[in-house]
């Protein structure tokens, strides 16, 4: 089974990524993590994808392609995989598709987890990190036990900038213009299956589940 999730920033389509690769034993991907393994083991692509990031440069469309077509010819990857981040715009997608159709295969689904924006703004606000071991937690959704002081180290919780109310406005209008106009994409392959990802975090991976026939 091979699944792209699609979602804004804060949709929680990460969350739900992992619960359905642990339920049905298949890999989440994600473009971060193909970075940093590539990157770790010295391999060409990642050096490549390095040259780019170290300044600061967004990796170009066909290396981030190459990278993934990579991942998911692994062994580990046979019975399917969730794609988490990839692709975001058309030219990632139909460099994608040629790359899969050029290896006998195809994606199966494309599960679009829908949040109204102002759900999202308010979601991430409530996030808090720690500073000294990065553990994340939320003011409602998952809280420490005691307040402001991070449960696994005791290190001080902060709002990062990441999750302040205008970079989410932001990240949102980027996610509108780039990646929104995958949905139509993939509503047009017949591929497409959206869920309501503003209810309960359980209701969501329900519902994706029976799309899915699990």
């Amino acid at each position: 089974m091979k699944i792209i999730m699609l979602g804004a920033p804060g949709a929680g389509k990460g969350t739900q990524a992992k619960k359905i690769a642990e339920k049905c034993g298949i890999p989440h991907i994600s473009t971060g993590d193909i970075f940093r393994a590539n990157i770790k083991n010295g391999t060409e692509l990642g050096k490549k994808a390095k040259t780019y990031m170290d300044q600061g440069l967004l990796v170009p469309d066909e290396l981030v392609c190459d990278l993934v077509v990579d991942r998911i010819q692994q062994d580990d990857c046979k019975k399917g995989y969730i794609l988490d981040g990839f692709p975001r715009t058309i030219p990632q997608a139909e460099s994608l598709d040629k790359a899969l159709q050029a290896i006998g295969e195809k994606m199966d689904y494309a599960i679009d987890v829908e949040v109204p924006d102002e759900n999202i703004v308010k979601r991430m606000g409530g996030r808090r990190a720690c500073v000294g071991c990065g553990a994340t937690y939320h003011l409602v959704y998952a809280p420490t036990k005691k307040e402001g002081i991070c449960d696994v180290c005791g290190g001080e919780l902060i709002l990062r900038d990441d999750d302040k109310p205008e970079t989410v406005q932001k990240r949102l209008g980027v996610y509108h213009e780039q990646t929104q106009p995958l949905i139509d994409y993939y509503k047009n392959q017949g591929i497409l299956r959206e869920v309501d990802g503003s209810v309960d975090m359980e209701d969501v991976f329900k519902e994706i589940l029976n799309i899915l026939g699990v």
